[in-house]
């Protein structure tokens, strides 16, 4: 495929998600756009796959969860797309044992801390700080689409003197260990502070409180969703919407210039160039400075090792009073006590694997079994996503497939510690006698998907507010770059990461007001 015309109001570098909503966006107020993707298909790291010959499961290959997707996005763009809620939010073996925070039954939450702690003092812990974080999210999750406010006015807006001391201004870590005392407590709170971030929870530079804030304010409730169909569900809605609307797809094309004097820009790709008014840049920071010719700064890593699996029905777990149906319907918890975490940084670090690794794993099939065909859930197939912290990108450098495989064997005996049988008993196989497994450390990221250094976020998540007062509508809607007419809409942009359409909206918003 070719562009049909040689300049554009807009053109938008990658087909992502992200740039899939701002060329919906723009192409909807009347803007002539321009979508260059160099996959042979768009959606980025928000797709749909079927990784197993012969096996009919299409997975969410990449990213897995919704949390931070306004509604308004849908609404606006008419997108026939939904998620469905968790049945439960998480279970953490421990021991024979473990704790089960089951969000339709209040007393069998408390029940479960009780088991485990041997009174009910950190279920309150637990209910009064998840009620702290549940308001700051609705306070804060409706600025993620309106222009930045500054430190000042969010925390006006915020309007909690006590949370926004422990949430903006502390290490995170310091309110987990006077909030909670129990390290399997602990651990779990924090895990939400490490997705896809190497760091600690005593970090001076607040890296894990920024990680920890969008991973809590998600929808005004914090709640990590399913998307019904898989993650290709959205790109399919997505780039439907953006067609139907007027922008121009044009797959199989790697963008590999961008020349602009700040008011007209020239966009250079495999087999031509086209003209832009404007230029949106779905990629990272780091990808951007090479497309305009500069030195790049440091290069982002990531830290995560992702497990796609397909089960011929689920495992058997070691905690004989909690169904695997339960267990596996929210956040399966693996080696994520606090003790735990810190101990697997520390050998990160070091430039070791992690003798035990942080994961957390996911079921999607349980919440929508629309993934599978027919005959595969009628036969009790499931999908699981073992998420993997702390193994970064270094890790993987002078042997990748040395250390993949230290990697993996060693997140998934952690997951057979917990079961009553291994989980490769019960893996399906493919057509060709072959276990449903495959792995993604941050390497593969960077060469399947172009993220540099696997950095799932683009680089580190910045708190959504300015320091200061914004002189443009880029710097208003936090996409600014250095040159004035060339925006990330992509993860990198504040208010980025996560699967959202929030730096493609912000980004189209910016260009209506230039």
């Amino acid at each position: 495929m070719t562009p049909r015309h040689s300049s554009y109001d807009v053109v938008v570098v990658g087909g992502g998600h992200n740039g899939l909503v701002a060329a919906a966006y723009l192409a909807r107020a009347g803007r002539s756009v321009l979508v260059l993707e160099r996959q042979a298909h768009t959606g980025g790291a928000a797709v749909s796959e079927q990784p197993f010959a012969g096996v009919e499961a299409r997975l969410s290959r990449y990213s897995y969860l919704v949390s931070l997707l306004p509604r308004r996005i849908v609404d606006d763009l008419g997108l026939l797309f939904r998620t469905r809620r968790r049945r439960v939010s998480s279970y953490t073996p421990v021991g024979a044992g473990g704790l089960l925070v089951d969000t339709g039954s209040e007393s069998a939450t408390r029940e479960s801390f009780v088991r485990l702690t041997g009174s009910d003092r950190e279920y309150e812990a637990w209910r009064r700080f998840y009620g702290t974080t549940g308001r700051l999210a609705e306070r804060v999750f409706p600025t993620l689409t309106e222009p930045l406010p500054t430190r000042a006015e969010l925390r006006r807006r915020v309007d909690d003197e006590p949370t926004w001391d422990a949430l903006f201004e502390r290490p995170l870590g310091e309110t987990i260990e006077t909030t909670f005392a129990d390290d399997t407590v602990r651990g779990v709170v924090l895990t939400d502070a490490l997705i896809g971030t190497l760091t600690h929870a005593h970090d001076r530079a607040l890296r894990q409180n920024r990680c920890f804030l969008y991973h809590v304010i998600g929808g005004g409730t914090g709640d990590w969703d399913v998307p019904i169909g898989g993650m290709g569900a959205l790109t399919h809605a997505l780039a439907e919407a953006a067609r139907a609307a007027g922008a121009e797809l044009v797959t199989g094309r790697a963008v590999t210039a961008i020349d602009s004097d700040g008011t007209a820009a020239e966009v250079r790709y495999d087999g031509g160039r086209v003209g832009a008014r404007h230029v949106l840049v779905n990629a990272a920071p780091y990808v951007l400075d090479r497309l305009l010719g500069r030195e790049p700064a440091a290069k982002p890593e990531g830290a995560q090792l992702k497990v796609n699996m397909v089960l011929r029905r689920l495992p058997r777990l070691r905690d004989a009073a909690v169904d695997p149906a339960d267990a596996f319907a929210g956040t399966f918890h693996i080696a994520e006590s606090y003790t735990q975490l810190e101990a697997a940084y520390r050998e990160a670090v070091a430039g070791r694997i992690p003798s035990a690794t942080p994961s957390e794993i996911y079921c999607h099939t349980l919440t929508d079994p629309s993934i599978l065909s027919e005959a595969a859930a009628a036969d009790g197939m499931h999908t699981l996503t073992l998420f993997g912290l702390h193994t970064p990108a270094r890790l993987f450098e002078d042997d990748p497939a040395a250390a993949k495989a230290a990697a993996t064997r060693s997140a998934l005996d952690q997951l057979d510690a917990v079961l009553a049988e291994p989980v490769s008993a019960c893996l399906a196989e493919d057509a060709n006698g072959e276990p449903c497994l495959e792995v993604k450390t941050p390497l593969d990221l960077e060469r399947e998907i172009g993220m540099p250094g696997g950095h799932i976020f683009h680089r580190d998540l910045a708190f959504p507010f300015l320091e200061g007062e914004a002189s443009t509508p880029a710097a208003r809607w936090g996409v600014e770059t250095s040159v004035r007419n060339v925006f990330l809409c992509g993860a990198g942009a504040v208010r980025g990461g996560g699967v959202s359409g929030i730096p493609g909206h912000n980004a189209a918003r910016a260009v209506l007001e230039t």
